[in-house]
């Protein structure tokens, strides 16, 4: 008898905990190559969220798989706790090459972006001597301690696990929608700047912050990005007083802006980047790059991980950094994105939901919106994303209703091509009243 994803998922709700799944439909994967998925049933769906921002080299890269195969006919771990191997070496030198800053670096390896905030922290705190971190209103940063505590968009990431780290301290993200009318980006941002400044004149004294922690496109809360200026003032004003700033590139990293890093976007040079997620197409790894000196502030045994820098795991990243450079995915992500939000501007003429787009590369938020005021946001953006997935997208919404088109760099034309012709086909449907609120019961989400 041929499985079916339903019950699959109720074996699934019995024997795994409900805080490790944001459940959006009842989807298992059979098997995957490229950009596309197939369920258990035997229905294929193009990838257009690269399962989470993780495979930005797309499902199986023969390169990848190639390397992996490699590694393990060698050995699938060997310590790096006490002696030595050279695919983490080789990998820590990789990415100093490719993380911004002409200046000496080193490396701290994880397992996922999570585990490297709580490691950002840890080094922000030995190398300051400080102990109070900024973080953002809106930021996901992950689920360990440190993440969890830095994190500020969901109040179940709080609730009854507490205490948490103690001095982390959330302001407001400059979010583009605070604007006024013909306010421009350069004077939004100076005002929201003198607004975050207030704080470190009245109860935050700025010579006691060890680090300040941004993404600099706000992924969960919407796919939001800093304003460029804001961003600058930023960095002086963390030169001014002694604070490390941090970029949390966990699902921003490795191509997906069309750039190595979303920060490269911005002219701004950060003391810490944080990765994971794209890191080696699927494998767990993360990691913190930065300047040497802060890393040589901790003392051995203050950061042991006993899988750190697992030889297959570094392979697969050494091949995913050679994939992105030798097939100029920095420069396909920019090409697709610029299809991708021109075909959502053109939908966007005929549809009265669509009302904003944004994103460097592929990384595109498409903002939700009845221009009417009537329908709920939220509502909306499970109609689309479940009609996507009727017609073979896998789809999701973040921040309540923005969808999250994240297809993998390497998705060719036709691919790219098919899945806007189904998008677009969604909203004339949506348009035309065809998606009826019964399937609002069958999808959750975000």
């Amino acid at each position: 008898m041929k499985p079916s994803n339903h019950d699959i998922v109720e074996r699934d709700q019995q024997i795994i905990a409900m805080c490790t799944r944001s459940h959006y439909v009842s989807l298992v994967a059979e098997k995957a190559k490229g950009v596309v998925v197939e369920d258990v049933e035997g229905k294929q769906y193009i990838d257009m969220i690269s399962s989470a921002s993780v495979v930005n080299t797309g499902y199986n890269h023969p390169v990848v798989l190639a390397a992996v195969q490699r590694q393990l006919a060698k050995f699938i771990h060997f310590t790096n706790d006490y002696f030595y191997t050279r695919p983490q070496i080789a990998l820590a030198e990789a990415l100093a090459k490719i993380t911004p800053g002409n200046y000496n670096k080193k490396v701290i390896f994880g397992f996922s972006g999570s585990d490297s905030i709580d490691s950002a922290i840890k080094l922000a705190r030995a190398y300051t001597s400080r102990s109070k971190i900024i973080s953002f209103i809106g930021a996901y940063h992950g689920s360990t301690y440190g993440a969890i505590s830095a994190s500020a968009i969901d109040l179940n990431m709080k609730r009854k696990i507490g205490p948490l780290l103690p001095e982390v301290m959330h302001l407001e993200y400059p979010n583009k929608f605070d604007m006024f009318d013909n306010e421009t980006e350069q004077t939004f941002s100076e005002r929201k700047f003198i607004e975050f400044e207030k704080h470190f004149k009245v109860y935050i004294p700025p010579e006691e912050v060890a680090l300040i922690l941004i993404e600099p496109i706000a992924g969960d809360l919407g796919l939001l990005p800093c304003p460029q200026r804001f961003m600058k003032l930023l960095r002086q004003f963390c030169d001014q007083h002694g604070i490390l700033l941090a970029v949390d590139e966990i699902q921003q990293g490795f191509g997906r802006t069309g750039k190595w890093f979303s920060v490269d976007n911005y002219n701004v040079i950060p003391d810490l980047v944080i990765m994971g997620k794209a890191m080696a197409s699927g494998f767990p790894m993360s990691a913190v790059v930065g300047r040497s000196e802060i890393f040589d502030s901790i003392a051995m045994p203050g950061q042991l991980f006993t899988l750190q820098g697992n030889a297959v795991c570094a392979s697969a990243a050494l091949a995913t950094i050679k994939v992105i450079e030798e097939q100029k995915l920095l420069d396909r992500a920019n090409e697709v994105g610029a299809y991708i939000k021109k075909r959502f501007r053109q939908i966007a003429e005929k549809s009265t939901v669509i009302y904003d787009i944004r994103g460097y590369g592929l990384s595109v938020g498409v903002e939700l919106k009845d221009k009417n005021g009537v329908i709920n946001a939220t509502e909306i953006a499970k109609k689309i994303c479940y009609r996507c997935f009727e017609h073979g997208l896998i789809l999701i919404y973040m921040g309540g209703n923005t969808l999250r088109v994240q297809p993998p760099l390497v998705i060719k034309d036709h691919e790219i091509e098919m899945a806007m012709d189904k998008i677009e086909q969604t909203f004339t449907e949506y348009e035309k009243g065809q998606i009826l609120d019964d399937v609002l019961d069958k999808i959750a989400g975000w």
